[in-house]
């Protein structure tokens, strides 16, 4: 990867991790990531969404927050502002980032150097792991019927990454084990561990 992938960014904090092509909804109130949302429509620009450490997504004084050093791009799909002072917002999830410093701005907004981390390799799941895609169909079938569709379109069953991320974004696992998985560098391995999970938890065979 070339050195130059750099982007400067604001960054969103959250008790939430974003996966690469997940989808994120928001409710936006505070004036600080309403100026994000604000600016992010009218320059085209993605933000960054990171992991909360400690501390919580509402700015509280005297408190610290600490964010993990490594979040994923959001693009925006769409915003709602049928509510005064509030915006509904989607996003969708794009690459991985690395903070490399960090700034914050006298209304509480972070900015972050990053340097951009690889894409998954578009690889197929391995055969060992096929009834863990096939529970994911199952999982989205249920899902749908009771009114919850989670997952952004087309459904890429065939990418090992792809899946090991949408399981990530369901399962009843911490946001610290969420992020440890998004971090993993090998889609496969992310997959073999949420294969593992699945398989104690009594879901696949």
């Amino acid at each position: 990867m070339p050195e130059t992938e750099r982007l400067s960014i604001p960054l969103f904090p959250l008790q939430a991790v974003l996966f690469p092509g997940g989808l994120l909804s928001l409710k936006v109130f505070e004036a600080r990531y309403l100026d994000l949302i604000s600016a992010s429509m009218r320059e085209n620009t993605p933000f960054g969404v990171v992991a909360l450490r400690q501390g919580s997504e509402v700015r509280k004084a005297g408190e610290t927050a600490v964010t993990e050093p490594i979040g994923t791009l959001a693009e925006l799909i769409d915003v709602d502002s049928a509510q005064h002072g509030i915006l509904q917002v989607r996003c969708r999830g794009t690459r991985r980032f690395e903070v490399s410093a960090k700034v914050q701005q006298p209304d509480g907004l972070w900015f972050a150097e990053t340097r951009l981390l690889d894409d998954d390799e578009a690889v197929a799941p391995s055969e060992t792991l096929i009834e863990t895609v096939r529970g994911l169909a199952n999982a989205i079938a249920t899902l749908k019927q009771q009114g919850a569709e989670p997952f952004l379109k087309p459904f890429q069953f065939d990418n090992a990454g792809w899946v090991a991320n949408r399981w990530c974004e369901i399962l009843p696992i911490s946001v610290a084990a969420k992020q440890k998985l998004m971090e993993l560098p090998d889609p496969q391995v992310r997959l073999q561990l949420v294969g593992e999970f699945l398989r104690t938890k009594g879901v696949v065979k």
